[in-house]
């Protein structure tokens, strides 16, 4: 029962933080990384596509991507839907690649963008410790219960306290490691 509870605290946990990294991801640096353009959907024949599934996308340098479509007529498709994204990039044609340079970020943006991913990162620490909360609920309740021990329920609050701090830790990592990105001239 214990283990039950505290692996599905786990598995939680561990979507928290996976949720993390993508929305970490879509956190603009200075440089460029393919998966920056992985939400921006295109008009494809009547139906909204992601991008990457009418485009190569690939790094160019490390300031630029490169889309390359896979049908000529969706160039200006692409292009368009770059340039209106919430994303600030101005896309360039050249031959049959669209070029994307990234901008380079000023001070106060950085510091703005370090602000929101802290914010992100304080969001899922709260979504761990509402999962803590939950489990060790579920603990009390199998106490009442008469299906687990005393000793047993403290053990499992042990157990989820560790796998908590454990996460948080995680995030932190996460956390130092995009700041530190954010701050690269």
């Amino acid at each position: 029962m214990i283990a039950d509870v505290k692996k599905s605290a786990e598995q939680k946990m561990q979507k928290s933080l996976e949720a993390l990294k993508v929305d970490l991801s879509k956190v603009r640096s200075g440089r460029a990384h393919a998966g920056f353009l992985d939400h921006i959907t295109v008009d494809y024949y009547g139906t909204q596509t992601p991008i990457n599934q009418v485009a190569n996308i690939n790094l160019i340098d490390a300031r630029t991507i490169g889309v390359i479509p896979w049908e000529k007529k969706m160039g200006n498709v692409i292009e368009k839907a770059i340039r209106e994204s919430d994303l600030g990039l101005n896309p360039m044609p050249v031959g049959e690649t669209i070029r994307v340079p990234m901008p380079p970020l000023t001070e106060e943006r950085r510091r703005d963008l370090i602000k929101v991913v802290k914010q992100e990162a304080e969001n899922v620490r709260i979504a761990m410790r509402n999962i803590r909360r939950d489990a060790n609920t579920h603990l009390k309740d199998l106490l009442k219960s008469k299906e687990i021990s005393e000793d047993d329920e403290r053990r499992g609050q042990d157990e989820i306290q560790k796998l908590t701090d454990r996460y948080i830790t995680e995030i932190d990592k996460i956390l130092q490691i995009k700041e530190t990105e954010l701050m690269a001239v």
